[in-house]
């Protein structure tokens, strides 16, 4: 770290660990960072840690990013000390890493992390033996209170880390996700639209859902939702082509899923197409007669705001941090009630009224979430924390 007197500013050397851009949701969050970060800090400089095939997803970025390969191998002792070499080799004044871990990092600088939500943790103590989980919370806490801030994905999350880990509320801030640029492009126009009818065969109405197929994303409860809904349309006469399309991940991993569409009669009218990349999603988004995210827990959860944006109504959950992302703009239900799901569902595709003020809402909703507005905050605090180390350095 240097000062430059004439211009009044810190040289700072910020290393971010970019070692899990294989990871579906950790890299959306780290394309979405880095490149904004190459948009509005020409200051400081960035060292990319991280697989050298990896790098080509960022794009290109400017002359004040290095790019350094590093394995992604994490439990190897040799590679843990080598991170250590390599951060002072480049002079890092501060670590970022983008994610929960639990080994403490053996650095010499301060770091930030980034917690988009506890449910690792939470996974953890439920499957570890009384031993393993004990370890595994105390290790997490002493990650969390050693670190230097931590940035939560919304005030839910912050409210979590606080709660298990007795974090102290002035070391958290809560800088929020947004959408990647490519799902503010407006409208999809007719010819995608045909695109979408001859590459997946989609003439009909449908409504929506996206994300992983676990068990906290509650997909069997909306196939019995759907189930319920068919059986309320066909009394009104509406609605009989209706199909539940779901993007995620491959659903042969998951016989719960499969067993929840035969128990429920929907075999026909209900299709998976695992992953579909941003350029399409977007089309399925505009697409959709609603999109459905009943989620049992969220650190923020993004695919109701990418919706929104497209100005398709949505219905979410009334639990963990999904009321904070989509405020007034989304139909909010008890997750664990199929019945109250499907009513919300038939609510919202017959309600035209309702559509349309959603429609408003949702686009309105998903422009206060802005990647530049986040990053300039993690900017922020970057040079916070920095600042604070270089004067505790002076002091003593």
């Amino acid at each position: 770290m240097r000062y430059h007197a004439s211009e009044g500013f810190l040289f700072v050397k910020v290393a971010i660990d970019v070692r899990k851009m294989s990871d579906y949701g950790v890299a959306t969050y780290l394309r979405n960072v880095v490149r904004t970060l190459g948009r509005v800090d020409l200051k400081t400089e960035y060292i990319l840690l991280g697989a050298v095939e990896r790098f080509r997803d960022i794009g290109p970025l400017p002359a004040n990013f290095n790019l350094v390969p590093f394995t992604t191998e994490a439990v190897n002792p040799r590679i843990y000390f080598e991170f250590r070499r390599t951060m002072r080799y480049y002079g890092c004044d501060l670590l970022h890493v983008p994610h929960i871990f639990w080994r403490p990092l053996p650095i010499s600088c301060p770091y930030v992390m980034t917690v988009h939500d506890l449910l690792d943790y939470m996974y953890r103590a439920r499957v570890s033996t009384g031993f393993g989980r004990l370890m595994h919370f105390y290790l997490t806490r002493h990650v969390m209170q050693h670190a230097a801030r931590i940035f939560a994905v919304s005030n839910f999350t912050k409210q979590d880390i606080r709660r298990f880990f007795q974090v102290k509320s002035a070391r958290i801030d809560v800088i929020y996700n947004a959408l990647d640029d490519r799902f503010r492009m407006g409208h999809t126009t007719v010819a995608e639209r045909q695109m979408l009818a001859e590459r997946y065969a989609i003439n009909y109405p449908f409504i929506l859902y996206t994300g992983r197929i676990s068990p906290h994303k509650n997909v069997v409860r909306i196939i019995e939702a759907f189930s319920a809904l068919q059986t309320e349309l066909a009394k009104e006469g509406r609605y009989s082509d209706l199909k539940l399309v779901i993007i995620g991940d491959e659903v042969s991993k998951h016989p719960d899923i499969r067993r929840a569409v035969i128990r429920s009669g929907t075999q026909h009218d209900v299709r998976f197409f695992g992953f579909v990349p941003i350029d399409l999603l977007r089309i399925f988004y505009d697409a959709a007669k609603v999109f459905v995210f009943p989620s049992l827990y969220e650190g923020f959860g993004l695919p109701p705001l990418e919706a929104m944006a497209h100005g398709t109504p949505v219905v979410t959950s009334n639990t963990s941090s999904l009321p904070e992302v989509v405020g007034n703009a989304a139909v909010l239900v008890n997750p664990e009630n199929v019945f109250e799901i499907s009513r919300a569902l038939l609510r919202v595709l017959l309600d035209q009224p309702l559509r349309d003020r959603l429609k408003v809402a949702g686009v309105e909703q998903a422009a206060k979430f802005s990647w530049e507005t986040s990053v300039r905050r993690m900017v922020q605090a970057y040079t916070e924390v920095v600042e604070g180390t270089e004067r505790r350095a002076t002091w003593t």
